[in-house]
């Protein structure tokens, strides 16, 4: 009996949250030197990065707390703060609401 061969699936953590998914379930946040930040869907972009999931308070936590600069390794401004915010909300604030419809009472 010959058994399929399993393909590795890489796993990245939240820095906000520390939840451990695929990479392809996480939103990558990077930043290439001396340029501006930048969200990359694609996951192959050069640069230091971060991941983020697709929880809004992750992603309130990350700004507020300082969290996602440690990640990053560099200082986030307002002009950043700003592009991942219009960013979260035009992509993936449905995404988050679709996905608590169907959660059991008191889980969303």
């Amino acid at each position: 009996m010959v058994l399929p061969k399993t393909r590795h699936i890489p796993t990245r953590s939240c820095v906000s949250c520390g939840l451990k998914l695929p990479k392809r379930q996480l939103i990558r946040i990077f930043r290439i030197p001396e340029g501006p930040l930048r969200v990359d869907p694609a996951g192959k972009g050069t640069g230091r990065g971060a991941y983020l999931c697709g929880a809004a308070s992750c992603w309130e936590r990350g700004f507020g707390k300082g969290i996602l600069e440690r990640g990053l390794r560099s200082p986030l401004s307002a002009a950043d703060i700003e592009y991942l915010r219009s960013y979260y909300q035009e992509n993936l604030q449905e995404n988050a609401k679709e996905n608590l419809i169907g959660l059991p009472a008191g889980e969303n």
